[in-house]
């Protein structure tokens, strides 16, 4: 189960328990008997054993599915016992009637830190999300991820199960093809919150015993009479469940594809450059090139004159809003010498340097160089058609004019020395 802030909530926190338990039977040796004032003590014992056993298969492996190994969450559980006393506190009070053998030590270090955990997991659920959220309601959460994959394993082997299928269900499962349920149920987004309060009451039953939201305890008491509040839990775990998974998924074939694209066009985009015929990129930015200065020739206004109603239109052709080109203009990020620099280069071609230098989230942008509605930058897409021009052709002139800076300031320190 994955809930947002949470990291011992999945299967790996089994292995955890373990590598806790291996290393508290030996930490504790030396601290019969356990006391509050020996919480440090106990710290100490248990880094040096946990960082003995860091190189073990145990300890390497994965804790979660957010590429926290089962070493890292033993030793953060351990930090946050110290920062959180009152669980020491209790371990030492339920060892307080007389020793206790390996077992029965374990079983209690196993309670400390699983009470540890639903606190640590909570308290990040709360900072993540802004919900308030208790220790027994992260207990509940796992209660429901367990209770609908114990209904997805039943309605999966429905023959075998009729009869609780059919109690979970509410009515008679015939000998026949398949429930519809069966078909339906895909994820814990699918399983209804009254499928899980049947369950619950068929345990008795079919289980040996009674299900978690039919006992005496009040741990689930709230969630006993309110099918709403299940189905509210069960899809939340469900939509982070799908909104986390692109963390699991392998993007590395992706890169290497990406990657060996570009190396593929640069390697064209070189052997173009010693043909007789270049290739369609230098074709392209050629033609540009001399539409460029085919306009520079005819239109003798400054590069920074947007009064004309046809920028005004690209403008809004490209989703900024009216008047963006003129009051962009009339902000500057840079005064002197990079001004001056940069000043035959255009707006476009200013924003698209600045972008690549400072990147989209420096606070020096003047705020009318941002977008209004999404308070972000144009992208280069915008810029160039802004500027009439093609993306190869922004993104040439942009390093060109990034070099041309680069030099000028490399000739300064020169001169300084």
């Amino acid at each position: 189960m994955r809930l947002p802030g949470t990291r011992y909530q999945e299967p790996g926190w089994e292995e955890v328990r373990k590598l806790l338990g291996q290393c508290s039977l030996a930490a504790l040796r030396g601290l019969v008997p356990a006391r509050p004032d020996l919480l440090d003590d106990y710290v100490e014992r248990m880094a040096d054993q946990l960082l003995a056993q860091r190189h073990g298969p145990r300890a390497r492996a994965a804790g979660n599915g957010y590429g926290d190994t089962v070493y890292e969450l033993a030793v953060a559980l351990v930090v946050e016992l110290r920062a959180r006393p009152a669980d020491w506190d209790a371990f030492c009070a339920a060892l307080a009637d007389g020793p206790a053998g390996d077992a029965l030590l374990r079983k209690k270090v196993n309670d400390m830190f699983a009470v540890l955990r639903d606190r640590v997991d909570a308290d990040n659920y709360q900072a993540a999300c802004g919900r308030p959220c208790s220790p027994n309601r992260m207990y509940a959460y796992r209660m429901l991820d367990t209770a609908w994959h114990d209904v997805a394993r039943l309605f999966a082997g429905w023959r075998a199960h009729r009869e609780q299928v059919g109690a979970i269900l509410g009515r008679e499962i015939p000998d026949a093809a398949a429930p519809i349920e069966v078909r339906q149920l895909r994820t814990i987004a699918d399983c209804r919150p009254e499928w899980i309060l049947r369950w619950s009451a068929s345990l008795d039953a079919f289980g040996g015993g009674p299900g978690p939201l039919h006992t005496r305890s009040k741990r689930f008491a709230s969630l006993k009479t309110s099918p709403d509040k299940i189905g509210a839990m069960l899809r939340e775990i469900g939509d982070y469940e799908q909104l986390s998974a692109n963390r699991d998924e392998d993007w590395l074939q992706d890169l290497d594809d990406a990657s060996v694209w570009v190396e593929d066009y640069w390697r064209v985009l070189q052997e173009s450059d010693g043909a007789a015929t270049p290739g369609p990129d230098r074709i392209l930015e050629a033609s540009q090139d001399a539409l460029d200065v085919a306009d520079t020739e005819h239109d003798p206004a400054p590069a920074d004159d947007f009064a004309d109603p046809r920028l005004e239109t690209l403008a809004l052709q490209v989703s900024l809003p009216p008047g963006y080109l003129r009051e962009a203009a009339a902000a500057g990020l840079a005064d002197g010498r990079i001004a001056r620099l940069l000043a035959a280069d255009g707006l476009p071609v200013r924003l698209a340097v600045y972008a690549r230098l400072l990147g989209p989230d420096d606070d020096a942008y003047p705020d009318a160089w941002r977008d209004p509605a999404t308070g972000a930058l144009p992208t280069m897409q915008q810029l160039a058609a802004l500027a009439e021009v093609s993306l190869p052709t922004l993104r040439r002139r942009r390093d060109v004019a990034i070099a041309r800076l680069g030099a000028a300031f490399n000739d300064k320190r020169g001169s300084d020395a």
